[in-house]
């Protein structure tokens, strides 16, 4: 893989790559976001519309992009985001936010994910933010759709200085696979300080 970092004119031909590796990616539990091609385009659009977004792509030896992760200042993004810092006294324009990581199954354990974080953080803190977050779906230990042999990726971001901050929770809303209207999921944040 080669890995590249994108920002401002560079990102808005990138973000049908972007929808794409989403619906593919997100699919899968513990997202099972039944992706919305418009919906897909108004989220996206919030990156080329933000000074501060950055995209990190990740493409293979042919050239497709197979992997991106994204990230802008918290405040670039939904409003209820930001709502949820403030809510826990903290101020949500110190916050670089760390929003989509998605890499195709194939591309997985060759060290994108420590690049996706490298490249955001330094990013984040070359613009002044003191800390990088991001946030997670939370789903229930026996939800009916978990495979047996899933791992979630709290040890890794343990590893990357993140920590979950309790009652640091905010909402989105998605349709699952199976639903036919969208519905409100809690998504749990974890952060870390960038000095």
């Amino acid at each position: 893989m080669s890995f590249a970092v994108l920002s401002g004119g560079e990102i808005e031909p990138i973000l049908a790559d972007l929808a794409r590796l989403r619906t593919i990616v997100f699919r899968a539990f513990p997202y099972l976001y039944d992706g919305d091609e418009a919906y897909e385009r108004n989220y996206l659009r919030t990156y080329g519309e933000s000074p501060g977004a950055m995209v990190v792509i990740a493409s293979s030896g042919k050239g497709e992009i197979v992997g991106a992760a994204t990230a802008a200042p918290l405040g670039d993004h939904q409003p209820q985001l930001a709502a949820a810092f403030a809510r826990q006294g903290i101020d949500p324009t110190e916050v670089f936010y760390l929003a989509e990581s998605v890499l195709l199954p194939a591309y997985r354990g060759l060290g994108a994910g420590h690049r996706f974080f490298d490249a955001r953080e330094a990013a984040g803190r070359e613009q002044g933010f003191g800390i990088a977050a991001f946030c997670g779906v939370v789903r229930p230990a026996d939800h009916p759709r978990r495979p047996a042999d899933y791992a979630p990726l709290d040890g890794f971001w343990a590893k990357r200085g993140y920590r979950r901050v309790d009652g640091l929770v905010s909402h989105m809303r998605w349709r699952d696979i199976g639903e036919s209207e969208e519905s409100e999921k809690p998504m749990q944040f974890w952060m870390r300080r960038l000095d």
